[in-house]
């Protein structure tokens, strides 16, 4: 991995879903590279014991938590045992999710849009539900929703997958409006094909869905994690201050000509 972001966030406390894998293991890791104290969230047994193991070679404070991000009971405990924890919750990523098997919209099943939606979208409605009252009782905090490439852009054969990060776009903006004047900060993140393993998944794990992706890249290459993870952390820092209600796109220019 690359040198972690350089940000201080000592004394602050950090929730971040689907922290097992990918974007959420990298966003975990910066932020206790960054003095901050973390509970992770993810529904993967190992993938969360391998995220701690990282963090705990960090020497930061983290609390693991095995979570469903479709159930508000499951959030709200994990939210519940951050608090008792570490006292507070100033940051949160919300970032689980899933992907879509291509399918057009007439042969997507509704076993699976329900369940990329509830995953993808759902979640993050009730992450900020239950996350917002806990950020209000220290005068603020900041959230950052992870939306997609997909949540600014049409992908055929990705109806339900598109829906969901839209509707994840347009929900942080609706929030952000909604406490804006209270203190509490919130953007989407659009990241753009990102080196994860749902990518490598989506690929079939070959060089040739590698290569025939990475096309779709202007800069010739796959997104790193980490860089995802800096964005996250720029975003929750006094550095983004003014900024709420945004849709970050980090996506190698792949939107930029659409």
């Amino acid at each position: 991995m690359s040198n972690p972001p350089t940000f201080d966030f000592s004394g602050k406390v950090a929730f971040v879903t689907g922290a097992g894998s990918g974007i959420g293991r990298a966003t975990a890791l910066a932020f206790a590279a960054a003095g901050a104290s973390v509970t992770i969230a993810d529904i993967s047994d190992s993938g969360l014991k391998a995220t701690e193991d990282m963090m705990i070679a960090l020497g930061a404070k983290v609390l693991s938590v095995r979570c469903d991000v479709t159930k508000s009971a499951d959030i709200k405990l994990a939210l519940d045992q951050t608090i008792a924890a570490f006292g507070r919750l100033d940051a949160a990523f919300n970032n689980a999710g899933i992907e879509q098997p291509g399918a057009s919209i007439v042969d997507l099943t509704e076993d699976m849009l329900d369940r990329v939606l509830a995953v993808n979208l759902k979640s993050v409605f009730l992450c900020m539900k239950h996350q917002i009252p806990l950020m209000l009782q220290n005068g603020g905090g900041a959230i950052v929703n992870t939306s997609s490439g997909a949540g600014v852009i049409a992908i055929r054969n990705q109806s339900g997958y598109c829906a969901s990060k839209f509707g994840v776009t347009v929900a942080s903006k609706v929030a952000a409006l909604e406490f804006a004047d209270q203190g509490i900060r919130v953007n989407a993140l659009c990241p753009g094909i990102i080196d994860t393993p749902m990518i490598a998944r989506y690929t079939g794990g070959t060089e040739e869905g590698r290569a025939a992706i990475i096309k779709q890249e202007p800069v010739g290459r796959m997104g790193r994690p980490e860089e995802i993870a800096a964005t996250v952390l720029f975003l929750c820092s006094d550095s983004g201050g003014f900024i709420t209600g945004h849709a970050l796109v980090a996506d190698g220019a792949q939107t930029a000509g659409i």
